[in-house]
């Protein structure tokens, strides 16, 4: 953590924080906003394979939505990644992707991480390309889901960003 993040905290997040997580998800004008409802459920049935940021008051300023993937149980499949406006630029989405990924790989053994990034989402492209130098893993992109499988027909494809292996401490 860098010292301009010395002042949050990285856990899991709670029910209670599911109506912030959905603020920022809104207010980050980038991100397909799903329901305040699918929140709270994230957040309760998906904490494990999730990370949330806190202020020194204990409000959520980002997070990390995640699960492992039932078909491929050494994936972590990288769900969302916000951050509040007043905290970007501090690298916190970095802190959080990093932190998340080394819990996965401790607690579940996930070898690999991916993700889908639209092809106008340079941040998130930036976010997983660094995250794959910094753990010196592999880094391979496909077309996942074509414009012409999105229902409202503006949709961007969805590019899938496959990083790993991840080192497993112990293997």
């Amino acid at each position: 953590m860098t010292a301009a993040q010395a002042d949050l905290l990285i856990d899991r997040p709670r029910v209670a924080d599911g109506a912030a997580l959905w603020r920022i998800a809104r207010d980050s004008k980038v991100l397909d906003l799903n329901s305040s409802y699918s929140y709270l459920l994230w957040c309760r049935d998906f904490a494990a394979t999730s990370a949330v940021a806190r202020d020194g008051h204990g409000v959520p300023v980002g997070f990390v939505t995640g699960y492992v993937r039932p078909d491929r149980p050494d994936t972590l499949l990288v769900w969302q990644v916000a951050v509040d406006e007043a905290y970007r630029g501090r690298r916190l989405a970095a802190s959080l992707l990093d932190g998340l990924a080394a819990r996965t790989v401790a607690e579940s053994g996930t070898t690999t991480v991916e993700t889908t990034i639209s092809p106008d989402n340079t941040a998130s492209q930036r976010l997983f390309t660094s995250f794959a130098a910094r753990h010196n893993a592999r880094l391979e992109r496909e077309v996942l889901f074509d414009t012409d499988l999105f229902p409202e027909g503006s949709h961007e494809p969805e590019v899938l960003y496959r990083i790993g292996p991840l080192s497993v401490p112990g293997r």
